[in-house]
């Protein structure tokens, strides 16, 4: 179903799809860079690969920004509003993903005690160290993670993107490796072979547990959990306050709120189904967010909810 959204809202869409194209172009750049110096250095290695994996969100964005809005079809004659969902459920597994794989790989190479060999090459007929080379592409490969996370957190919150926060999570998780990734190749020079790796495992451990975060997330909107807040696994602000406006509006009412892609739906039982309900009285937050309340449902009379439901349990 095609819902009429804010204009401000939709502005956010359109700067949302820009920027993720931007994402593709300067992060595509950023890993052909790494590609060419990466050399044997564990610690860039973890840095490429965590470039690579961090298309996948601005991919997934990309595609589901643009089934979401189309109209019901009688294949699917409820919309594509949770092809959203579907898109974070990806991100999520590919941000947790190359987590545990890379952390399983710097540990590997910390066990083995895996020496990196970081050599010299030929510049303009000088001998420069290797590693100088490695330097410079993880400084260029922090730059555009730092702008490009910082633009999307605060858009992300306005459209509740889970999507898009992942995405600045995994802008997050970039620009750290680019900075750990330093560490660890200056440590090599000067002797400490383990820094490259314990760099790497660093990385690996702040990616997967942004993963597993996100997956969490993810899989409760997916099975119709209670609205979590963006990019934590507790219930929503926000949920918690509609669910108390529609108790109070209905006193009695047993309550059951769920989150389809950006929007929430409210399931009511045990009172009487009123003619109609206006949204915009029961909305009690900001009325610029309005819009995610798309639905309120009446449960037939002499219909109940799980007697063991509890509003509010994770």
């Amino acid at each position: 179903m095609i819902r009429d959204l804010p204009a401000e809202i939709t502005a956010d869409l359109a700067r949302a799809r820009r920027l993720e194209w931007w994402t593709l172009a300067w992060m595509g750049s950023v890993v052909g860079v790494m590609w060419l110096v990466m050399g044997s250095s564990q610690a860039m290695k973890t840095a490429l690969i965590e470039d690579v994996l961090s298309l996948i969100p601005a991919i997934v964005f990309l595609v589901a920004s643009r089934f979401e809005r189309k109209a019901a079809t009688a294949r699917f004659p409820f919309g594509f509003e949770r092809v959203h969902s579907l898109a974070s459920l990806i991100a999520a597994v590919a941000l947790a993903t190359v987590g545990a794989f890379l952390l399983f790989e710097a540990a590997s190479a910390l066990i083995k005690q895996e020496h990196p060999t970081i050599g010299l090459i030929r510049v303009m007929g000088q001998d420069v160290w290797l590693g100088w080379i490695m330097v410079a592409a993880l400084v260029y490969s922090v730059v555009p993670p730092v702008i490009l996370g910082h633009i999307k957190q605060p858009i992300a919150r306005r459209l509740k993107d889970e999507v898009l926060d992942t995405d600045s999570m995994m802008q997050r998780a970039d620009w750290m490796t680019g900075l750990a990734g330093i560490g660890g190749v200056i440590g090599v020079g000067l002797g400490f072979w383990w820094a490259d790796s314990l760099a790497a495992g660093l990385i690996s451990f702040s990616i997967l547990r942004d993963g597993v975060t996100s997956l969490r997330v993810a899989t409760a909107e997916l099975v119709d959990g209670t609205p979590r807040s963006l990019g934590r696994v507790e219930i929503a602000d926000d949920a918690n306050e509609v669910i108390a406006a529609v108790r109070q509006r209905f006193p009695g009412a047993k309550v059951r709120l769920r989150e389809t892609g950006r929007y929430m739906r409210a399931e009511v039982a045990g009172v009487p189904a009123p003619p109609s309900v206006d949204l915009q009285d029961i909305w009690p937050g900001d009325p610029v967010d309005q819009w995610r309340l798309v639905q309120i449902s009446f449960v037939p009379e002499g219909g109940t909810l799980d007697p063991e439901f509890e509003v509010g349990e994770p």
